[in-house]
């Protein structure tokens, strides 16, 4: 019977993780608890300024805080979006809010970007 259970824990399992896997996005354990990532593990950030579907972090700002750039063809799915960048380029949402990666965050798990300024956010996991 404890067998039956697990087997059907992990058949759940396997069928809620594709909604995050087609952005790539994840939710994984930092210091601060569980908060989503990219593919790579780098930690995603939402920027206070930006209006929900709408970017405003440009130049220096885009250097030092990375936009999550969406693939073509990417598609928006549950609580991810994506908004157009002023260049074109596609950016994942995530409730709305722009995602953005911190250059400072330098191996998997860092969270140095929450608080910067006041502004910037991790995005608590699911």
């Amino acid at each position: 019977m404890i067998r039956r259970h697990l087997i059907l824990a992990a058949v759940l399992t396997g069928l809620a993780a594709p909604a995050l896997a087609e952005t790539g996005i994840i939710s994984a354990d930092t210091s601060l608890g569980k908060v989503l990532v990219d593919a790579n593990g780098m930690t995603l950030y939402t920027y206070d300024p930006d209006t929900p579907g709408t970017s405003v972090c440009y130049n220096q700002c885009a250097v030092n805080w990375p936009p999550l750039l969406a693939p073509a063809g990417a598609v928006p799915e549950g609580s991810f979006g994506l908004t157009t960048r002023t260049d074109g380029a596609m950016q994942w949402t995530y409730d709305g809010k722009p995602l953005y990666l911190w250059i400072k965050d330098t191996k998997p798990g860092d969270v140095t970007g929450d608080g910067v300024g006041g502004v910037w956010h991790v995005i608590m996991g699911m």
